[in-house]
């Protein structure tokens, strides 16, 4: 399994998001983008993670950058999240997992002695170009998306 990292091109990715957008990378409109898999709606990890980027998304906006969060949920599913949570950004859905395979994230967890296939918690900043400058694998929640903020504002100052 090739897990993308910093200096790999983004997987060109269009997919609907449930707020009637398109999610497109490279950004059409000339923003990085920062895109969060996450494994799924409304569970606690996912909600907090979130709300983080949420709270976050005019110092995103000052930074150019374009918050998507994506995980295989249906769009109906993605509608109910954002709304209960007041989510400000678009959630691409990828319900195929295509999305998900092409930037490595798709993998065997493993829970309760239970294997499954499922999103790995991961983050990956993408410049205008379409090139992967920043990459989080793993990710623990605390202070994540202040992180991805600090290398979007690095980026935008060049």
């Amino acid at each position: 399994l090739l897990m993308l990292t910093v200096g790999n091109p983004a997987p060109v990715m269009d997919l609907p998001s449930d707020d009637g957008s398109r999610v497109q990378i490279p950004d059409p409109q000339g923003r990085a983008v920062a895109l969060f898999f996450y494994p799924k709606d409304m569970t606690p990890g996912c909600t907090t993670e979130s709300k983080d980027f949420r709270d976050l998304k005019s110092e995103f906006d000052a930074a150019n950058t374009l918050i998507v969060g994506i995980s295989k949920d249906s769009l109906d599913s993605h509608a109910k999240f954002r709304n209960k949570e007041q989510l400000n950004f678009p959630l691409a859905s990828d319900e195929g997992e295509q999305i998900a395979e092409a930037y490595g994230v798709w993998m065997e967890k493993s829970m309760y002695g239970k294997k499954y296939m499922g999103i790995d918690r991961s983050t990956f900043l993408i410049d205008a170009a379409g090139q992967i400058v920043g990459a989080w694998h793993k990710v623990k929640v605390p202070g994540h998306a202040a992180e991805v903020l600090e290398a979007a504002k690095a980026l935008a100052k060049g």
